[in-house]
């Protein structure tokens, strides 16, 4: 008899453990640069990804926390991820960054070497997953939207986002190709061949539409 209340006992422990793991919301940490530090306040695509998992009723099933710094590029990242990431012990995150490592390279002789961008890249992931910790990754989307290939940075964007899509492809991560998205809607929508106004307001950062395409490109790999 003893045995049998030990045994149910268990069973209900076993049962109130699993309930409040279901309860609790899958924490989603963004972790970026300025893009992602601007997601968060009004109009941003982590604030449209919130608002379109209200009306689909499913808000209380995700936490999305923005995690971005104005400027930063992957080392950046790498050196901040304890305090800003592994701390929170998130179920995922998403990786998105790439544009100033390439932009700085130009404008201030700052950038990364393609090399160390791999090699601080491919570090996140594996400190991430050997945390238990699922990774999203993003290619960088633009530096310029003309769609002729003549902003100065297309080159190296190109690179970066192969490098990128190499990495995933090893590391199996979903990935959120926004580089290979934002060209395809520039070529749909950017008739006049401009180099911002289409999904950025600068070149780099996003407007309306830019957030709206990046939160829809994200929320189906976040909710999956």
């Amino acid at each position: 008899m003893k045995n049998y209340f030990k045994t149910l006992s268990t069973i209900a422990l076993f049962g109130i453990m699993v309930a409040f793991k279901q309860d609790n919301p899958k924490k989603i940490i963004f972790f970026g640069d300025s893009i992602t530090q601007a997601g968060v306040n009004a109009g941003g695509y982590i604030t449209k990804m919130k608002e379109s998992l209200e009306k689909q009723g499913i808000k209380d099933k995700f936490q999305l926390i923005g995690a971005g710094i104005g400027g930063n590029k992957v080392y950046d990242l790498y050196l901040r991820m304890e305090d800003d990431v592994l701390s929170q012990k998130p179920d995922v995150v998403v990786i998105y960054v790439g544009v100033n490592d390439v932009w700085h390279k130009a404008s201030y002789g700052t950038g990364s070497d393609p090399d160390k961008f791999e090699r601080f890249y491919v570090a996140l992931i594996k400190k991430f997953q050997s945390n238990g910790i699922k990774v999203i990754c993003c290619t960088p989307a633009c530096i310029g939207e003309r769609t002729d290939f003549s902003n100065q940075q297309d080159g190296d964007l190109n690179r970066y986002s192969q490098i990128i899509r190499d990495i995933v492809a090893k590391y199996d991560c979903p990935i959120a190709d926004l580089r290979k998205e934002f060209l395809a809607y520039n070529l749909k929508n950017n008739p006049q061949n401009k180099e911002s106004g289409i999904l950025t307001t600068d070149r780099v950062h996003l407007n309306d539409a830019g957030n709206q395409l990046v939160a829809d490109a994200l929320l189906k790999l976040v909710t999956k």
